[in-house]
């Protein structure tokens, strides 16, 4: 890839004109950013408040009154993020935060020839430079973590590729860092094998990713069938490319590169010496005693493999390949998935084939340009997720009904009935692939992955739109919402919980085959309390609608899964979190899906132990604060600040619960009421997802769903608290809210909210 001219020191202004960018939304959810280099092009598309919101440019919209009650702070909330609707109906976003996904795209598209237009590759630049930790220039496993080798050694190359200079102060500065914490001979596995794929570590430091495992009998506990659907699509292009040990061609870059990675001679280096090999810094799930073990005969292996049998095992892995791409339209899973594929189909089939030219476009889709400069997303999107939330609370709070709302919802209901999958993947069992029949996934149609959770949010979305509001039309029929539930009943573990994509297939003992050091948990599927709930909750909204359609299973499923939750409970009330931050995050699904099975405050021990817990980590200024920290540990870890998003899932949980003192949630309230800004919008603030424990992810459009959600949901129940208190001794207890008169104090709403 050619150098960019005159790279700036720093990122702190764009290196593009950021009002030439352009969001392109098409095919059901597809985000693909353009920039426009004519003025021609400028005039014929111009730049509209989804573009401007994202690339952090103003988009001048209006001051709105000052709210005086919390539905007023709700309403305002969605007259600005209605501008942030695309005209198919779902809210677009970045799915940023992870930092190891950038290098991959970069590494992968040079080493096949794919190049990027210069602003893309300029704005790549900047992304890097304003994300390297300002304490010591290196990058971190995420956006918001501490320097490590994975982070630091991908990045760095990364910058290189792209053609900044060694001498460059960015580049100097985080080479030193990378020096001081080891080197490349301590990244970790998946850090060895990109510098492998580019030359630039040497595959005998890899431990063994044998394409063999993809022909053994599928019956084996330890197929890779068997493992989580994240970990399976990466290692099957891996072990194909570990089979034929690509590496890029030698080019000046990367002899240069082999001499910047490391603080010892590249060629003395003892690489089978380098194979568990991993800095302290990114060091979060050691090699088991077993791995170990297994890795010392694979070893012994590679050394005689048996050449019929290796090229089974890497044709099977191709196989695979090529099925992953075909399923999902060249989406792929996710971005590692998608590079190494990539990779896999050039090798094997060339730049001018037509897998190569597919992997090209939906490349695209990955790419996301904000105001920091260009990422590679963690999917092609969260669109579904961001369309079931925000839906779902314009209902619940009767927003959805306000005349000024009504195109905006018909709108997503639109999306919503294109997005749901009504049929099985083209390589269903030859893949092993779970049913998608009746599923929503977690992004679009095309991406075609059934989730648990995905599902359950979308059927309740969809039952909200269709059946609550007086106005919409019904495109999704009863019998379409009976598939997703088929679909959803097909997920239920046997201890009643479900987990993200599809059952539990591999024995608990498979972890200690993790080989990935800086993640847990990701060998099998795992039981989460989060798609437990979304599932229980749609099923229990479902079966208000349809209470004949397959009424004993849906029962004995809920009961299934409402012991399960049960048994997860923490000592201290709460429940550990795997996709948002982290109690807070549970504990709201848990006491929503508990409050429909009638457990509450006051008639259940597992509802009335949560509250408790999250009224314990109520902070004076009103708000709840938690660290990504509390992914990693599995206990509460304090945010430095309070958090808004984390303060709305908490006050949503108590009124879940139907909490009956109104002081706690009132503070809540107040907090998220005076963040919000003149125009009706909420200031970014820390990151608000994660996954596999350690690994920070952006959802950014949460600072408005959620808000809106629980503010106009909180005004309603306050009121209610008020009235009850009036009844019953006829004033309002002092706290100002009622008159003793029954009458609601001037604006319904405590003073001093902001």
């Amino acid at each position: 890839m050619s150098a960019p001219s005159d790279i700036a020191p720093t990122g702190e202004k764009p290196f593009t004109d950021y009002s030439r960018w352009r969001l392109l939304v098409n095919d059901g959810g597809r985000h693909t950013w353009h920039y426009l280099r004519t003025d021609e092009e400028v005039a014929k598309w111009p730049q509209n408040e989804v573009d401007k919101f994202w690339l952090g440019l103003d988009t001048n919209l209006p001051e709105l009154p000052k709210p005086s009650t919390p539905l007023e702070a709700a309403r305002n909330g969605y007259k600005y993020y209605k501008n942030l609707q695309s005209h198919d109906g779902h809210w677009p976003g970045e799915y940023g935060g992870p930092m190891f996904l950038l290098p991959g795209l970069i590494i992968g598209s040079y080493v096949t020839g794919m190049s990027f237009k210069e602003e893309e590759r300029l704005e790549m630049i900047r992304y890097l430079f304003n994300r390297a930790h300002p304490d010591d220039g290196g990058w971190g496993i995420h956006v918001e973590g501490h320097s490590t080798v994975f982070g630091t050694g991908l990045n760095y190359t990364a910058l290189r590729i792209l053609g900044v200079d060694k001498d460059h102060p960015v580049c100097t500065r985080a080479r030193a860092t990378l020096h001081k914490l080891g080197g490349a001979t301590a990244i970790p596995a998946w850090g060895k094998f990109w510098l492998s794929i580019l030359n630039c570590y040497d595959w005998a430091g890899n431990n063994s990713v044998p394409p063999e495992l993809w022909v053994l009998p599928d019956w084996l506990p330890f197929h890779p069938h068997r493992w989580w659907i994240h970990t399976r699509t990466v290692y099957i292009p891996m072990s194909y490319l570990y089979g034929v040990r690509f590496k890029m061609e030698e080019t000046d870059l990367v002899l240069s590169l082999r001499e910047e990675l490391y603080p010892e001679d590249y060629y003395t280096i003892d690489w089978p010496a380098q194979r568990n090999n991993v800095s302290k810094a990114d060091l979060y799930a050691p090699h088991s005693a077993l791995f170990d073990a297994i890795n010392v005969v694979l070893a012994g292996y590679e050394h005689c493999t048996i050449p019929p049998l290796r090229r089974a095992g890497v044709a099977r892995a191709y196989e695979l390949v090529v099925q992953e791409d075909e399923n999902t339209s060249y989406q792929t899973l996710g971005p590692v998935s998608k590079m190494f594929n990539l990779i896999a189909r050039a090798h094997a089939e060339g730049p001018e084939s037509e897998a190569y030219k597919q992997h090209r476009i939906k490349r695209q889709d990955f790419m996301w340009i904000g105001a920091d400069g260009m990422m590679m997303c963690g999917t092609n999107g969260s669109q579904l997720w961001d369309v079931a939330f925000i839906t779902q609370a314009l209902v619940e709070t009767g927003l959805a009904g306000e005349e000024e709302n009504k195109e905006s919802l018909l709108k997503a209901l639109e999306w919503l009935d294109d997005a749901q999958m009504l049929d099985d993947p083209k390589h269903h069992h030859t893949s092993y692939r779970h049913t998608t029949k009746g599923a929503w996934g977690f992004s679009t149609k095309e991406q075609g992955y059934i989730v648990s959770d995905c599902t359950g949010e979308g059927l309740k979305s969809a039952m909200y739109l269709q059946f609550e509001l007086g106005f919409t039309p019904k495109p999704i029929s009863k019998e379409r919402m009976c598939l997703a539930v088929d679909a959803m009943l097909t997920l239920q573990n046997p201890n009643g919980g479900f987990a993200s994509y599809e059952v539990i297939r591999g024995p608990a003992w498979l972890e200690w085959l993790n080989p990935a050091e800086v993640f847990g948990n990701i060998m099998i599927e795992y039981c989460y309390p989060e798609c437990t709930t979304s599932v229980i909750t749609s099923l229990a909204i479902f079966r208000k609608y349809f209470p004949d359609y397959r009424t004993r299973d849906i029962d004995q499923t809920i009961k299934g899964a409402i012991k399960y939750l049960h048994s997860v409970q923490t000592p201290e009330g709460g429940w550990i979190g795997s996709w948002g931050i982290c109690i807070t995050y549970a504990t709201q699904f848990a006491l929503e899906s508990l409050s429909l099975v009638g457990e509450t405050y006051e008639t259940s021990n597992q509802s009335r132990r949560a509250c408790e817990f999250l009224l314990k980590m109520q902070r004076e200024d009103g708000g709840w604060g938690e660290s990504y920290k509390s992914c990693e540990q599995s206990a509460w870890v304090e945010h430095e600040n309070s958090q808004s998003v984390q303060t709305c899932w908490a006050v949503m949980a108590l009124m879940y619960a139907k909490y009956p003192h109104p002081e706690p949630i009132e503070k809540g309230v107040r907090l998220v009421m005076s963040r919000q800004r003149p125009d009706g919008s909420w200031p970014q603030e820390a990151i608000e997802g994660v996954f596999n424990k350690t690994c920070a992810i952006a959802y950014p459009n949460f600072k408005f769903s959620f808000p809106i959600w629980m503010l106009g949901k909180a005004d309603q129940y306050l009121r209610d608290i008020k009235a009850r208190a009036v009844s019953s001794n006829g004033k309002a207890n002092g706290n100002g809210y009622a008159k003793s008169d029954g009458k609601v104090n001037g604006n319904g709403y405590a003073n001093g909210h902001h």
